[in-house]
């Protein structure tokens, strides 16, 4: 049972990087942001609880953007172009490393299938680290099922289009600094923390030699079947 939890967690965060993103270069910024990730209300054991990711980082680059999770069992992380739209999502899990590309027209794709969520923004404000945000209400009606979300932003450190890749936060006009995100079992909370401004080597931003390509579906049918 601990092993198939340790599994759902990471097919989850897999999935969820694949379709969700925080932010993106755009304002000369070039450092890391590093965020807090809490589980409000959950109704997860305390061991459970344990083998939850409780950090995400964002490194920033001109252009190009590298979201880190760390978890239990391995890391995973997607590295965006924002010139092109285009991601990869790196997965390393127990000595296994694969690298999952999408393509501009594919988020797209993807993106569209999702409701169409409204943005309202606020005359609220709030400081996260470092920086005032804006605060903005995202209203998405799923099939009659209306879910509001409330997300502060900052217009310093990401262009209008930070968000491209996310359905439900992709007319966030800037960097989201602290949202979440909510799932039949759990809702996730990201607060950013700190933000670091320092020089970083493109490499950063390079797929590793000893990642393996694959397509998405073929990453789940290799995770599922760990699973079983």
């Amino acid at each position: 049972m601990k092993r198939k939890t340790y599994i759902l967690i990471l097919v989850f965060f897999a999935l969820f990087l694949s379709s969700t993103r925080i932010m993106a270069a755009g304002k000369s910024f070039e450092g890391i942001i590093t965020y807090k990730i809490s589980y409000p209300g959950n109704k997860f054991t305390e061991s459970q609880q344990g083998m939850f990711p409780k950090m995400l980082t964002v490194t920033i680059k001109g252009s190009n953007s590298k979201t880190e999770i760390k978890t239990q069992m391995g890391d995973q992380v997607e590295i965006t172009d924002y010139m092109t739209k285009t991601k990869v999502a790196l997965i390393d899990m127990m000595g296994q490393k694969y690298a999952v590309k999408s393509t501009s027209e594919e988020i797209e794709k993807e993106n569209a299938k999702e409701p169409i969520p409204t943005v309202e923004v606020t005359k609220e404000t709030k400081v996260i680290a470092g920086y005032t945000c804006k605060k903005a209400v995202v209203t998405v009606n799923d099939d009659g099922v209306v879910a509001k979300y409330d997300v502060f932003f900052t217009n310093e450190l990401g262009p209008k289009a930070a968000n491209f890749d996310n359905p439900l936060y992709k007319d966030i006009d800037g960097v989201m600094m602290e949202f979440s995100m909510k799932t039949p079992q759990f809702t996730m909370v990201f607060s950013a923390t700190a933000v670091e401004k320092k020089s970083l080597s493109g490499k950063e931003f390079e797929i590793p030699s000893d990642f393996t390509v694959i397509t998405k579906e073929e990453l789940k049918s290799k995770f599922g079947g760990m699973g079983q």
